[in-house]
């Protein structure tokens, strides 16, 4: 007898967390490893959260919270969308998760199943098809171009549709690309979306990091029809840096608000309570930091992109958001798993397979380091594609 159920035979470990954790496997050997695998920045939280989680937990707030999270936290988190996003959504329409991975899974468990499909655009978060694929459903990846900053355009939706398609997933700014749609952009597969009632999973989660001036759209913003289709995801790991917290949030219809807590109510039940204290001085404390963090993050990308695309054989398209690039390996003759393979025992460089995202001919760095390890790092891997080029 097979004690597994089915649908985990077709699931994939994590490779992100698989390449980080080698990578710091070698460190704690004593082995000198430029790390670019891991996806959270590298600021220390906010000195007013972690003093009002720990105030919380040192007087006793540690018992179980609703489990769709304290309603101080769901109300800042409501007056958060409507000034900084434009969305009118009720606290009863958010539901604080474990994450904002947590949030994804949720909504995708509660709106899918067998015989329904899922649009994403490729490249993509890892993560994404193995929670269509956990709920029974069907992942469709559409590859995007290079050409068009990795977006998907309305006739790439379009050909994608079928009638099983039941939602496309949006992520602007993008995990991997760092791609941010612009709100014609939006409007236009908005539209494509309406014309067959097809679900919107717009994960939000990098709103707070773009560059050169380039605004954050929140999809749910552009019209009640749209708003009606849009399943919006949120959380404060990235803004915050507040990763190890595992604190997210949806906003969505009230129906599927209601189903998503439901499911919550009998799996993890409520969001750790201290917390939840936490992410409420967050959203109404000193914003000063995210500022600061989009200025190093920014340093670091401009460094980085300068030098990526001076390495012979190495393309890279500019990202306009998150911390992450995504540069084109494919001209060295080697697969993606192979390359960073090599580059890692070679030159002790740590990289994500593009594979891992849907595209074996790139690989990803993350620039949520420090500058030096960018430079060092970078130093390595233009010797080691000489050496590949030679």
């Amino acid at each position: 007898m097979n004690p597994l159920a089915p649908r985990t035979a077709s699931l994939t470990p994590s490779l992100t967390l698989a390449i980080d954790a080698k990578a710091k496997k070698l460190k704690a050997e004593g082995v000198d490893v430029c790390g670019f695998g891991a996806g959270e920045p590298d600021f220390d939280t906010p000195a007013h959260i972690k003093e009002a989680a720990s105030a919380a937990l040192m007087a006793g707030f540690t018992k179980y919270t609703p489990s769709s999270g304290l309603p101080e936290l769901r109300a800042a988190i409501a007056e958060k969308l409507q000034n900084e996003n434009g969305l009118d959504y009720k606290p009863n329409q958010i539901i604080v998760n474990c994450g904002a991975k947590h949030s994804c899974y949720n909504a995708i468990l509660a709106t899918c199943s067998a015989g329904d499909e899922v649009i994403i655009p490729s490249p993509c978060w890892l993560s994404y098809p193995e929670m269509v694929k956990l709920a029974d459903a069907t992942p469709v990846l559409v590859p995007t171009q290079e050409s068009n900053g990795f977006k998907i355009t309305p006739d790439e939706f379009r050909a994608a549709m079928t009638p099983a398609t039941k939602m496309i997933i949006i992520n602007s700014p993008n995990n991997p690309t760092g791609a941010v749609y612009t709100k014609e952009e939006l409007l236009a597969l908005a539209e494509v979306a309406l014309e067959e009632d097809i679900l919107m999973l717009s994960d939000e989660i990098y709103e707070k990091i773009t560059y050169d001036h380039t605004p954050h759209v929140s999809l749910a913003s552009l019209g009640k029809e749209i708003y009606n289709l849009t399943i919006t995801i949120n959380g404060f790991s990235k803004a915050y840096s507040m990763t190890g917290w595992r604190l997210g949030y949806v906003a969505a219809p009230e129906p599927i608000a209601a189903a998503i807590d439901s499911i919550q109510s009998h799996s993890t039940s409520n969001p750790t309570a201290f917390a939840q204290k936490g992410a409420v001085a967050a959203l109404k404390g000193d914003q000063s930091f995210i500022s600061q963090m989009q200025r190093a993050f920014a340093e670091r990308r401009a460094f980085m992109y300068e030098k990526l695309t001076s390495i012979p054989g190495v393309t890279c398209v500019q990202p306009m958001g998150a911390f992450y690039m995504l540069p084109n390996i494919s001209s060295f003759g080697l697969g993606s798993v192979q390359f960073c393979q090599r580059l890692l025992e070679e030159q002790k460089v740590a990289c994500v397979p593009g594979i891992a995202f849907g595209s074996d001919a790139h690989i990803r760095l993350s620039y949520a380091c420090s500058m030096e390890n960018i430079q060092k790092g970078l130093d390595r891997l233009a010797a080691f594609c000489a050496g590949l080029k030679a």
